[in-house]
């Protein structure tokens, strides 16, 4: 089953124009995630960025374990390439080179998604069962 999950980026004042080229040029990512084996066990299905008043959000669609697909993402040199260009816009600080300090961005940072409707599928609220 695929899920959602989103992040936000506070961003410096007048940097917008910046990020949305920064996300526009952003290298593709290998879309499979492999445990030590080899095997798929995920897949990023999908990513959108959106860019506001200083602020980005990231909205990804992935099928398997979020810990295991953010994993296989922070090993991507594409992923680490735009995240250390985009650091430079950030209006707050973060650690992405301890995993504790990445840990505390993603836990900080990350968006619950609360709702997912399509016009093909009725869907209840997520969490409602």
């Amino acid at each position: 089953m695929a899920t959602w999950h989103a992040l936000f980026y506070p961003l410096k004042a007048g940097s917008e124009e910046t990020v949305k080229e920064l996300f526009r040029g952003s290298g593709r990512p290998s879309f499979d995630v492999t445990d030590g084996d080899g095997n798929v066990i995920g897949r990023l299905l999908g990513t959108m960025a959106f860019v506001g008043k200083e602020m980005a959000v990231r909205v990804i669609e992935v099928e398997g374990p979020l810990p295991m697909v953010a994993a296989h993402m922070s090993r991507q040199p594409e992923v680490r390439e735009f995240e250390r260009q985009l650091e430079l816009h950030l209006s707050k600080p973060r650690d992405m080179v301890t995993p504790e300090g990445a840990r505390a961005f993603f836990r900080d940072s990350a968006l619950e998604c609360v709702l997912s409707r399509r016009h093909d599928m009725p869907l209840e609220p997520i969490g409602q069962n």
